[in-house]
């Protein structure tokens, strides 16, 4: 009885001496489906119980889309400033370095070019992590200095986006990125080169307002919320029910808004069957090239 029942009382064990649950080894779908971490990674991070696909980030993408995932990172260095001297329950400029620290990120895209099925490729991914993947002056300045790449080294460009919206933080600074990037990919169209846009979840707010939906193709991962103002929003505003799955990515593609949507096992030789199909080019056979 023993085993099931403390004889001994009063057991006093020090706190570093307390052994908890390894955390990080079980994820769980807001299905209710349970999936070893392990095995959702080597799932690129989608679970084979359900197809819920998890949120991922710029790192993961790099390594889903850039061959052996080999890339150089352009304009790492770009970090936002705070010249409206903002504050709310704390200072601009502490957020930025507290998100800095915990995400391991200088703000909330990365940019990069690389070979993608033997061929190169520019690619823009934001981060939901930093800020809630929030568009400041530095999301826009890196996503067009990105275009620029494109255009003078005339490589398809890719948007990988996942965003909150604008960043309150910067104020107009950050709604003017939605007439900057645009400009940019209307550059990036007189010169013919492929932009190919790729919405994740989330994708709302200014993001779609601009050069989420922009692309000559405009894709999506199953499930993802795809929005200008959220469900919530919506309804407080109209008042009135939403429609099941209202602004979802399914719901989104059958009312005209989207092209396709694809699962992230899928998404690498889509786009790059796409971009061979817009330029005119020999289709690449991933089996030959991975």
């Amino acid at each position: 009885m023993a085993w099931f029942k403390r004889t001994d009382k009063g057991i006093q064990t020090a706190t570093e001496d307390k052994k908890d649950t390894p955390k990080g080894l079980w994820y769980k779908t807001p299905s209710g489906k349970i999936i070893d971490t392990e095995e959702l990674k080597r799932n690129l991070y989608v679970s084979p119980e359900d197809g819920y696909h998890v949120r991922i980030g710029s790192k993961e993408y790099f390594e889903l889309f850039f061959d052996d995932n080999k890339f150089k990172e352009l304009n790492k260095s770009l970090t936002s400033k705070d010249p409206l001297k903002f504050e709310d329950t704390k200072k601009y400029p502490d957020r930025l370095k507290a998100a800095q620290e915990k995400t391991k990120l200088n703000d909330a895209v990365r940019t990069a070019v690389g070979k993608s099925l033997g061929k190169d490729l520019v690619i823009a991914a934001m981060d939901f992590a930093f800020i809630g993947g929030s568009m400041g002056s530095v999301v826009g300045e890196k996503i067009a200095r990105a275009i620029d790449y494109s255009i003078k080294n005339k490589i398809p460009f890719l948007m990988v986006s996942k965003s909150g919206g604008a960043r309150m933080m910067e104020a107009s600074l950050s709604l003017m990125q939605l007439v900057k990037t645009s400009a940019k990919l209307a550059q990036l169209a007189e010169v013919k080169i492929p932009y190919i846009s790729l919405c994740t979840d989330p994708t709302t707010g200014g993001t779609t307002a601009s050069y989420a939906m922009l692309g000559d193709i405009n894709i999506a991962e199953p499930n993802a919320l795809i929005a200008f103002a959220g469900p919530r929003v919506v309804k407080d505003t109209t008042g009135k029910d939403l429609p099941e799955g209202f602004q979802k990515s399914e719901f989104v593609l059958e009312h005209g808004f989207l092209d396709a949507i694809y699962e992230r096992k899928d998404l690498k030789k889509q786009i790059n069957l796409y971009i061979d199909l817009i330029q005119n080019l020999p289709i690449r056979k991933p089996e030959v090239i991975l």
